[in-house]
């Protein structure tokens, strides 16, 4: 079986995709909890999904800790073009750049709405549906918001990694909310996408409560028995919080620098498999051992 207790070792041999590069932290959280009122206030007023707004507000302010936050309230990184409101002066794309100030945070948020919806470059985004937080993410980027290749890819890993996408939905119309709803119940996913990884070149996600693999094969458009193959389980296997799941098949051996492994407390052959991405029929054969065979604390497997 493949446990939760495993992911500790499985996550030392393996790299994640998209480098989970803002992990769940206290400061985020707190940013989000603080914030997220204003940025739902926002979209109901001016058509801005609330994801968007926090998402930015957070990577722009470094969630409210940068020196431009701290000093001038600005959490956006708006520069002057226009504003006749305080300045101040700080480095960015080039040195000495002016930008603007605010009085409170309020007062931030309200003019980045205001910079967006007022902006003609912006206008092509507000024909988006509310929840399209990946075509915001992508338009702002297009629009040429921020001067960084990765912007777009960086708002969107922030929005799924702390599931800013729930409060795009406070701001629907109550049409759109029934549509939503009906949607919901042929396609529950949509409320809450998994994360994806990598590792071993295999891309993979973390099982939550409640998952079954047919729910998993809807979400990813893949057959529920090819999960279960892939997986090496079988169709009766009740999926587990923590379970790794492969969305493909696994490979033939570890990839390098993983040539062997020494059997530690509570392993069997199945979570080594899962743990290096690695087909277990090819495990056995590569130890030249039966499908009997119970590995022990401290035996050596090949594991290329």
């Amino acid at each position: 079986m493949i446990r939760a207790f495993f992911l500790s070792v499985f996550f030392l041999c393996c790299l994640s995709v998209e480098g989970q590069a803002q992990r769940r932290n206290a400061t985020y959280n707190k940013y989000i909890k603080e914030y997220a009122p204003l940025a739902v206030e926002q979209m109901n007023k001016y058509r801005i999904p609330a994801s968007i707004t926090l998402a930015q507000g957070l990577l722009e302010s470094g969630a409210g800790r940068s020196v431009l936050a701290r000093k001038s309230n600005n959490h956006f990184g708006i520069k002057c073009h226009g504003w006749k409101g305080r300045k101040v002066y700080h480095d960015d794309d080039a040195k000495g750049e002016c930008f603007r100030a605010y009085r409170k945070v309020e007062d931030s948020y309200e003019d980045h709405s205001k910079f967006l919806k007022n902006g003609p470059r912006y206008a092509f985004l507000f024909k988006l549906k509310i929840t399209d937080y990946k075509g915001w993410a992508k338009g702002l980027k297009k629009a040429g918001y921020a001067t960084d290749r990765s912007y777009a890819n960086r708002l969107i890993t922030i929005i799924e990694d702390y599931d800013l996408y729930k409060y795009d939905h406070k701001g629907m119309s109550k049409r759109e909310a029934r549509r939503w709803q009906k949607l919901l119940k042929k396609k529950p996913w949509l409320a809450n996408p998994h994360q994806t990884y990598l590792a071993n070149g295999l891309v993979y996600v973390v099982a939550r409560d409640g998952d079954t693999f047919r729910l998993l094969g809807g979400e990813f458009d893949i057959s529920w028995k090819k999960l279960v193959k892939y997986n090496d389980l079988h169709k009766e296997y009740t999926l587990e919080t923590g379970d790794i799941i492969y969305l493909k098949k696994k490979n033939k051996k570890a990839q390098k620098p993983y040539e062997e492994y020494i059997v530690r407390d509570g392993d069997s052959m199945h979570s080594i498999s899962q743990k290096f991405g690695i087909r277990l029929k090819n495990l056995y054969k590569m130890n030249k051992c039966d499908e009997d065979y119970v590995p022990e604390v401290g035996d050596r497997l090949r594991l290329r």
